[in-house]
């Protein structure tokens, strides 16, 4: 008997850490640590909805990389709402359909059927990164559609992984993408023609419905909040499109996103860019604004040796960042990924969740705790 009640011990160990190994873990290590940024939330990870992916990247004497994962409660099938996240695979696949359309580039600008305005797909790119610009990041999804992304990703093996719905407008889901008329550095156009797209179906795992009640059209209704016709992005999936993105010979050619050189480099840029750099206003746009991890509790300039590449999100109490984090002054490297739910009182759409009290001081001083374990690697 005793020795049944032990095995179900080490059942429950494998079940909330995920990893390569039985030894502890850094992951382990900065998640069982007596501050009470992290206390706060790893005193009832279920009801933050809590999953952690961290990443070690090893490298051999001729700089080849390879990966060891560790993980916290990772599982696909518990829903998440991906917020801005999905901004990221937004950009990678239209410009990968700019490839396909001969003598297009990311230089060039283009105008949505509709709309007189001239946009720049460069500069769209630029404010996702800069400060998660919802607005950017539906003028670019124009190009591609629900159908062209959500196969793209699953022809590279990133699965599961659904759009349905665009960020932040009104008949967001709308499966009729709209014309896209490109405007060529020699200033010949070329146009895309307006598609219809498959219609979604209801998610059917855990956690589509969630809370007690939400908010619509200034009432409060008392039954949960259903997301099975959302966004769909999980963590697993996230961190390994960031992979694929930083680490492309990781990866077989089938698995890569297929961008040229300098349209990898721009994005790698861009998604390490502060605010301030790409023209916003420092005070309002401080340092932190997309980088939860590490520098997300507090509006301090962020080091010029500590580089973070990462795409992150924050809708309806739910708080997530991918990122690939490197400190070139003393070699460190890492990738993590985090996503919890910060709605206390189980409330959606009313505007009050606990970000600033929960969400923001956990992914900070996670990400602080990773790189003091990496720091003194």
């Amino acid at each position: 008997m005793r020795f049944f009640r032990i095995c179900i011990i080490i059942m429950v160990v494998f079940m909330e850490f995920g990893c390569s190994s039985t030894k502890k873990n850094r992951l382990s290590e900065s998640l069982a640590s007596d501050n009470p940024k992290i206390k706060n939330v790893m005193s009832n990870p279920d009801v933050y909805e809590l999953q952690v992916i961290y990443t070690e990247i090893i490298r051999d004497k001729n700089n080849k990389v390879s990966f060891k994962d560790f993980t916290y409660r990772l599982n696909a099938n518990n829903y998440f709402y991906p917020a801005s996240t999905v901004k990221f695979p937004f950009a990678l696949m239209v410009l990968e359909k700019l490839n396909t359309i001969p003598g297009t580039s990311m230089d060039d600008t283009f105008k949505i059927d509709g709309n007189p305005t001239a946009y720049k797909f460069t500069d769209e790119m630029t404010k996702v990164f800069a400060v998660s610009d919802n607005e950017a990041s539906n003028h670019l999804f124009e190009l591609i559609g629900f159908d062209y992304l959500n196969q793209g990703m699953k022809d590279k093996g990133l699965s599961p992984f659904r759009i349905s719905h665009r960020i932040s407008v009104p008949d967001s889901g709308n499966p009729l993408v709209h014309k896209v008329t490109i405007t060529k550095d020699d200033k010949t156009e070329v146009s895309t023609e307006e598609k219809l797209n498959s219609a979604s179906k209801p998610l059917e795992i855990n956690g589509v419905k969630k809370g007690k009640g939400y908010y619509k059209d200034n009432l409060l209704i008392n039954e949960p909040f259903d997301f099975s016709q959302k966004n769909y992005y999980p963590l697993e999936t996230l961190h390994n499109t960031l992979k694929r993105l930083v680490f492309p010979e990781a990866f077989k050619v089938s698995q890569r996103f297929n961008l040229t050189k300098e349209q990898r480099d721009f994005v790698l840029f861009s998604m390490s860019n502060l605010p301030k750099n790409a023209g916003y206003d420092a005070k309002e746009y401080y340092d932190g604004y997309c980088k939860f991890f590490m520098f997300g509790d507090t509006k301090e300039n962020i080091p010029a040796n500590i580089k973070i590449y990462n795409k992150v999100g924050d809708a309806y109490g739910t708080m997530i960042d991918c990122a690939y984090i490197v400190d070139t002054e003393n070699k460190v490297e890492f990738m993590v990924s985090a996503t919890l739910l910060a709605n206390k009182d189980g409330i959606f759409n009313d505007d009050s969740y606990d970000y600033d009290a929960i969400g923001f001081p956990f992914l900070a001083e996670l990400g602080r705790q990773l790189y003091a374990k990496n720091l003194k690697k």
